[in-house]
């Protein structure tokens, strides 16, 4: 307890301002590290382990929210030729605060909206071509929200990213046969937002699970709800490239995408256990596709151990 009285308020205007003992550093420049493949070499990382704080409950489904579209795609993409959901549309819109959904989020760039998720304790998996690559060796800002619905959430907020890790820099608008494989990202965080979230662990993708309607897909497109509230969509399959290896393929699939979602994670569960092998990449009419490997798992580990 104070025993003294606070200064009076007129006082305040004798007193002189004080400077910071550090400066922060630019963050609409963040530090961009360059991971090498692992193709060509015998080197493989198959696995990063996910984090459940005891705090949080686990949901596997989570309860569907009543949603008005933001805009009809029916009227307007009339051209089927431009069309990138297959059939009915199978997106849920919902809102949990449960494990593993609160570990997705929103994510915000000089170069738009897309989607990502908690990968470690102050990682970020998402797309790489949502990243905005500078000629000095640096990207530009970005920002994640988890369970950013109708805003960021009140408990979790909006974090900046201090570090950009990659494989190899994809710009868009359209994604080539190279991009496709290496289209991901992870971002280092200026908080342990993870220690709050929890995490999900990652997996390398084998073609032995091709054709396999395994995987969940969650992320915030624009056509349902304008990037302002998320999705999932379950009892997808993936199918990866026969023509490449395991450590860095495309993963095609006829899951429900749409802009916004680039980024975001497809999972499976082991047992009770969620963890992501791809986040999507790109779509067009025939097909859509995600980027996975254990390049991949070897980005989000190699994040992880030099910025812990």
């Amino acid at each position: 307890m104070e025993t003294t009285k606070p200064i009076l308020c007129e006082e305040l205007k004798k007193l002189k301002n004080v400077k910071a003992k550090k400066s922060v550093s630019n963050l609409d420049e963040i530090d961009a590290i360059a991971i090498k493949s692992l193709e060509g070499t015998k080197k493989t990382i198959e696995k990063t382990e996910g984090f459940l704080p005891e705090f949080l409950g686990v949901e596997f489904i989570p309860k569907k929210v009543k949603n008005t579209k933001f805009f009809d795609r029916e009227t307007f993409m009339q051209d089927k030729k431009s069309r990138t959901i297959f059939g009915p549309d199978q997106r849920v819109v919902y809102h949990s605060l449960e494990y593993p959904w609160n570990c997705i989020g929103k994510i915000q760039t000089e170069l738009g909206v897309a989607s990502g998720v908690m990968i470690g304790p102050r990682h970020v998996l998402t797309c790489a071509h949502v990243i905005k690559f500078l000629s000095n060796g640096k990207t530009g800002w970005v920002k994640f929200s988890p369970m950013y619905y109708n805003g960021a959430n009140t408990t979790y907020g909006t974090a900046n990213s201090i570090k950009t890790f990659y494989k190899y820099k994809v710009s868009g608008p359209t994604i080539d046969t190279t991009e496709s494989k290496f289209d991901y990202a992870v971002i280092v965080l200026d908080r342990n937002l993870g220690n709050t979230t929890g995490w999900m662990g990652a997996t390398s993708y084998t073609d032995s699970w091709d054709n396999g309607a395994y995987w969940t897909h969650a992320g915030y497109p624009v056509d349902l709800t304008a990037s302002e509230r998320p999705i999932y969509q379950t009892n997808i399959a993936l199918n990866g490239d026969d023509s490449t290896s395991d450590r860095a393929q495309a993963l095609y699939h006829q899951g429900d995408v749409w802009p916004g979602q680039s980024g975001g994670p497809f999972w499976g569960y082991w047992g009770t256990t969620p963890k992501v092998v791809a986040v999507q990449s790109w779509q067009n009419n025939t097909t859509n596709a995600a980027s996975g490997g254990s390049d991949m798992v070897d980005l989000i580990n190699q994040a992880r151990t030099q910025f812990p």
